[in-house]
């Protein structure tokens, strides 16, 4: 009779039921029987995985104009914060790409997970690029516009030209034919792939003004109006990466005149 220890190691090979651990489900053994139930609670995670990733796959093919049509993805991060770019990514992904098994709207996984995809995405990916779109533009333009021309930019700016754009909740003015999608991110892989992109680029990046200003604390909050972040902001001011329109900065200049 094997050991509970040689059964837990046994079954952390397995992906898929083996006729072997029919006989499991007679064991007794109270360590055979919590064995089997976290294989079997894995084996439902990761179905339920794949059956996502298959829809975002699907969805995207139904976008597909014509038989190995290269489709983008485009998506954005950061059009709330106070202060830092809105950052902009497109993806064209290949038609099937299981090392994306589990990627999903930035907003539903941790740090920890968008990061482990950043290389996944690039190693799988047909072409990719980021853009950032500074405060100042974002002033000038209005964040909704200057989010548009990040998106645009970002898709121009692919070393591979898509015949198909899908934006997250946007239309672009591109000449490509696209389709705007509510809640993209949760429905196309390529968006999702776009939003990881995105997302973690910004992340980065006020994670480096956090070091160029660490009064500010943008470590902890990327810029959003959090009350550390207000009372910061009170206390030293606003600086060059603030968005000089959003409130309650735009008041603070006006009250200083």
């Amino acid at each position: 009779m094997s050991t509970i220890k040689q059964i837990k190691e046994d079954l952390l090979k397995e992906k898929e039921w083996q006729p072997w651990m029919n006989d499991l489900e007679k064991d007794e053994r109270q360590g055979v029987k919590n064995a089997l139930k976290q294989w079997n609670h894995r084996k439902e995670k990761q179905d339920y995985l794949l059956s996502e990733h298959n829809k975002k796959l699907a969805f995207d093919e139904s976008f597909r104009p014509f038989s190995h049509a290269l489709v983008a993805g485009t998506d954005e991060a950061g059009r709330g914060p106070l202060a830092g770019p809105v950052v902009t990514a497109a993806v064209i992904l290949p038609e099937d790409c299981p090392t994306l098994i589990g990627l999903n709207d930035s907003k539903q996984l941790s740090k920890e997970s968008r990061e482990s995809f950043i290389d996944k995405i690039q190693q799988c990916a047909i072409a990719t690029a980021i853009h950032f779109q500074p405060a100042n533009v974002i002033d000038e333009m209005n964040i909704y516009e200057a989010t548009k021309q990040s998106m645009k930019a970002s898709i121009e700016a692919l070393t591979k030209k898509p015949d198909f754009v899908l934006a997250d909740a946007m239309t672009l003015p591109i000449n490509i034919p696209q389709q705007s999608v509510i809640k993209g991110d949760a429905k196309s892989l390529a968006i999702a792939a776009a939003s990881i992109l995105a997302k973690t680029a910004r992340d980065h990046y006020m994670e480096e003004m956090a070091d160029k200003y660490p009064e500010y604390g943008f470590e902890k909050h990327a810029g959003y109006g959090t009350q550390q972040h207000l009372e910061a902001l009170r206390q030293y001011g606003p600086i060059e990466i603030h968005r000089k329109t959003f409130e309650p900065i735009k008041s603070m200049i006006l009250q200083k005149g």
